[in-house]
């Protein structure tokens, strides 16, 4: 096994300001066939928080944590930040593990779910950082996968027994993505298997998987049904008191969590006179930043137990070269 020297915090990303919002969606959008409406359109909903995502402060909030526990318990390893599409970038953050000496690097992706955006994306953006750093750039491996980790499973159950009521439907949210991407990984099967799981947790109570925050070309198929039809159908079917939003697919309260459930699904369901609740994401919660713990002391440690609920799969250390490949390209895209 190499002799790690690092831990790195890889995320997506978000405006701090407004200033920030354009140019950090076009970094999201670069080569993608979005029209340029729909960018103002999300715009908008970044400008409805003064341009700032949460997700920088979250993603700084799980980093310190993570310190201070390895700080406690070992491994002694420093941990950096470097994000996919806003500042620190991870070209940026290559170059300062380089100068510091780092050598050899384990990443935690923060994205539990596989799909290529969630994935494979994750994995080239790291290449072509490390390529832009030059020679001396840090190796990194990847953390394994962790969609069934009792870690990152049992406080999001948590979370959704903190506002279950008795007879409220819950509904998982994820993010969507396109049908072609779905059709050749393990999006929907994880998903739900994690879904299955918490809902044990949590009684077995009536449950459903539904999607959100779809990006796409109005023409291209996306995974659905989408969260704000289920809930005019839930109303018009009249046989549940109240829902309970469950964001499974998330694992920070970031932007997408709080427009598109807080208060476009919400406005949703006062306007069909549905009660709502929202479980809140498992964030910086203690059991999930052991669980990066744990995630680390095995790759270090081929030994260590490897942890899993649901139907006990373990995601490999090491993605197969075809896993979660990129959606075939529309023509003219």
């Amino acid at each position: 096994m190499p002799n790690y020297d690092a831990v790195l915090i890889v995320s997506f990303g978000g405006p701090e300001k407004r200033e920030d919002v354009l140019p950090f969606l076009e970094n999201v959008l670069r080569g993608r066939n979005v029209p340029r409406e729909r960018m103002l359109e999300v715009a908008g909903h970044y400008y409805h928080f003064d341009g700032r995502s949460p997700i920088n402060e979250q993603t700084r909030e799980l980093a310190a944590a993570l310190r201070n526990l390895l700080a406690a318990g070992g491994p002694a390893l420093p941990v950096y930040i470097g994000n996919r599409n806003w500042y620190p970038m991870l070209a940026d953050t290559l170059r300062q593990m380089a100068a510091d000496g780092v050598s050899n690097a384990l990443a935690f992706v923060m994205s539990a779910f596989s799909s290529y955006s969630g994935c494979r994306q994750y994995l080239e953006n790291l290449e072509e950082a490390r390529a832009q750093t030059g020679p001396e750039s840090p190796s990194i491996h990847r953390l394994r996968g962790f969609y069934n980790h009792p870690g990152f499973l049992e406080p999001f159950a948590e979370a959704v027994r903190a506002v279950l009521s008795p007879g409220a439907e819950l509904v998982f949210t994820a993010h969507s993505i396109p049908v072609s991407a779905a059709s050749t990984g393990k999006y929907q099967e994880q998903l739900t298997d994690a879904c299955a799981t918490v809902a044990g947790l949590c009684g077995n109570p009536p449950w459903r998987l539904v999607y959100q925050s779809r990006s796409g070309p109005p023409g291209q198929p996306w995974l659905e049904p989408d969260i704000r039809d289920t809930v005019r159908q839930i109303a018009a079917a009249g046989d549940r008191p109240a829902i309970v939003i469950a964001p499974i697919g998330f694992l920070s309260d970031h932007l997408e969590v709080l427009w598109d459930l807080d208060y476009d699904a919400a406005a949703v369901c006062r306007e069909v006179g549905l009660p709502m609740r929202r479980a809140s994401t498992v964030g910086a919660h203690p059991r999930f930043v052991a669980m990066i713990r744990e995630l680390i002391l095995e790759r270090m440690d081929p030994s260590h137990p490897r942890l899993s609920l649901g139907d006990g799969s373990l995601c490999p250390d090491v993605c197969p070269v075809d896993c979660c490949p990129p959606p075939p390209r529309r023509p003219g895209a």
